[in-house]
């Protein structure tokens, strides 16, 4: 069999319909009826595609999306019914590779489907020296420098510093964050992220109102600004 596609969509015959065209497409599928079923599956059968209904029974798709982000590597289509640009907007920029309206077509399905994995393989960003514009992160000596200035951070501060830097430019929710540093268990204030982050930035000298390292996307969550080198 080809690539795996996880199917998740709370309406069993949206489900059927996709399993034949993609199974049709030579893609192995998978399929869960809810949010709870879409993680545990993604820990289980390990897809490349996931393509993620927004209107799911039990929990919040866009939640649903962190948790699969936290959980694999997966490109993660979302399919919804909702038409407003807003979650759209929202659902790309927590991370989400393409974005398919209802009613659609299943071959345009496959098609997006081919098309995400024609960009190539995710692999898990976790070198072990990451740098962005002077700011240099080792994970093997868990040192940090700023233009060759070393910098203290306890370690909970460089874990986070760590996880954002893994891909500069993109968006991390606090939630993903959470998930990343924290653990998945951590059930408190996600608020606790922006103290962290007002602790690195002050670490690093960074202002938060023209920052060089740390943005913040407002209504979202964070990213490491810089390109990386």
């Amino acid at each position: 069999m080809g690539a795996r596609v996880l199917v998740v969509d709370d309406e069993a015959a949206i489900r059927d319909v996709l399993r034949g065209y993609l199974e049709a497409s030579g893609y192995e599928v998978a399929e869960a009826p809810d949010g709870a079923g879409a993680v545990e599956s993604v820990r289980h059968a390990h897809p490349d595609v996931v393509l993620l209904d927004l209107g799911l029974p039990d929990r919040d798709g866009l939640e649903v999306m962190q948790q699969i982000e936290a959980a694999c590597e997966a490109y993660v289509l979302l399919v919804t019914a909702r038409a407003e640009e807003v979650d759209r907007l929202v659902g790309l920029r927590l991370g989400a590779d393409d974005y398919i309206t209802k009613p659609f077509s299943p071959r345009e399905v496959v098609a997006r489907v081919d098309a995400v994995l024609r960009r190539g393989r995710r692999t898990a960003p976790n070198p072990d020296r990451l740098e962005c514009d002077g700011l240099v992160v080792d994970r093997l000596t868990r040192e940090v420098r700023v233009d060759e200035r070393p910098v203290e951070l306890s370690a909970l501060d460089f874990d986070l510093l760590a996880a954002l830097c893994e891909a500069p430019g993109r968006v991390f929710s606090r939630r993903q964050l959470l998930e990343r540093v924290w653990g998945g268990d951590f059930f408190g204030d996600e608020r606790i992220v922006d103290v962290h982050v007002r602790t690195i930035r002050a670490a690093l000298a960074d202002d938060p109102s023209a920052p060089r390292f740390l943005a913040t996307v407002r209504g979202v969550g964070y990213k490491c600004r810089a390109g990386s080198r």
